[in-house]
């Protein structure tokens, strides 16, 4: 006969998992406990302090996507230990990227979609990175042939995201950059011709800038290049960091000539996790054509029993956002981009008449003609009794 004693099979398992003793002692914050915890109750500690976050739905600060469909939390589960790099053990992921790429080209009205040359990224700052060394290396190769001095290149930018700062610094690159000032709070063809020199590696436009939402003319920049070249016989390139606009014109303002249809504007960069309706990270950059993307840039590397061709500051990483990319251009098409960026372009004018009734504010942008969403400032000469930093602290106390 075997013997038990009584209570000799409980354990922790059995109890509640806030009477456990991992959550009613300490777990080590800032280096490793000695014994393993109970997974489901860490879990449940994690998912509780993540609750000092915002609602990611109530950030109306952010350009990033914040609804994600079922689809995708299953698309990113399954591809969750696909590493997107390894593209001799992951074909099918890496042709699925190459789609992306092309129908992107094709979007943006590139001469040679079928043909031309692109990458995902894990955003669009390390997009804009790639764009702005291209830009660098073909100048470079230029003055070298032409004899010349390759020590002081400079890059014209309107006010722009932090992205484009780090670029600079990091790659050794002189950033001109044209400051908000007075009426004037976009970069203008005049600005930029003032700032233009030999050393000129390129222009950067923002099609549609983080501070006021709007769109800066890429046309009327392009044509002032294209005069400026007859002049001095100096062809500066441009490249259009669409970040957030090169997922919303093409489907709501079709009629805007900012992409490929300008033959200055040699690359482009965009989110796919902002306006490209994607789970974060991910990013695009795309090339005109084969040859605006020096050669010397492209590492052939034997990866893992393959030869893999590559471009991007970033290697390992999930392929789940890039096949959650190509889900949402095949799931939404032409017209179901078309409708969700139209709904949210209409909330944006909603928000800015709205905010306009209160007759505290003049409106920046009222949301008709760029980014959705609207910009404001205090009235010039008021004095409301609050700044717009107490504005922000009364909404965050409400989540928003």
């Amino acid at each position: 006969m075997a013997l038990h004693v009584i209570n000799s099979g409980k354990n922790e398992s059995m109890f509640d998992l806030y009477t456990r003793s991992a959550a009613v002692g300490n777990i080590p914050k800032y280096k490793l406990a000695d014994n393993p915890n109970d997974p489901e109750l860490v879990l449940d500690l994690l998912l509780d302090e993540l609750l000092l976050d915002g609602n990611a739905k109530q950030n109306l600060a952010t350009f990033c996507q914040t609804d994600v469909d079922k689809a995708t939390h299953v698309l990113m589960d399954k591809c969750i230990d696909k590493n997107m790099i390894d593209k001799d053990e992951y074909l099918q992921t890496a042709e699925i990227e190459r789609r992306c790429v092309h129908i992107l080209a094709d979007l943006w009205n590139s001469p040679e979609s079928k043909d031309t040359i692109g990458c995902s990224t894990t955003g669009s700052s390390e997009a804009a990175m790639l764009g702005g060394l291209a830009l660098k290396w073909n100048w470079r190769k230029k003055r070298e042939k032409a004899g010349k001095p390759v020590d002081k290149p400079n890059i014209i930018t309107g006010p722009v995201q932090i992205c484009w700062h780090k670029f600079a610094r990091y790659f050794d690159v002189e950033i001109r950059e044209i400051p908000m000032e007075h009426d004037r709070l976009l970069m203008s063809p005049e600005e930029v011709i003032k700032r233009i020199d030999e050393n000129t590696i390129g222009v950067v436009p923002t099609f549609g800038v983080t501070f006021t939402l709007q769109y800066e003319n890429v046309k009327e920049i392009s044509d002032a290049l294209d005069k400026y070249e007859k002049e001095t016989g100096m062809d500066i390139p441009i490249h259009v960091d669409a970040a957030s606009g090169g997922f919303i014109a093409p489907f709501i303002q079709p009629d805007i000539v900012w992409n490929f249809q300008l033959p200055r504007v040699k690359s482009i960069n965009a989110s796919g996790h902002k306006y490209g309706l994607s789970p974060l990270g991910v990013g695009w950059v795309i090339w005109r054509e084969k040859k605006d993307l020096p050669e010397e840039l492209i590492f052939n590397v034997n990866y893992l029993g393959g030869d893999l061709p590559t471009f991007a500051l970033n290697f390992s990483r999930s392929g789940g956002q890039i096949i959650a990319q190509y889900y949402n251009l095949l799931r939404h098409g032409r017209e179901g981009y078309r409708r969700i960026q139209q709904a949210c372009l209409d909330h944006g004018i909603f928000i800015a008449e709205e905010v306009a009734k209160l007759d505290l504010f003049d409106i920046l942008y009222d949301g008709k003609s760029a980014l959705p969403g609207a910009a404001w400032m205090l009235k010039k000469g008021t004095d409301p009794g609050f700044n717009l930093y107490d504005l922000s602290d009364k909404m965050r106390a409400r989540g928003w």
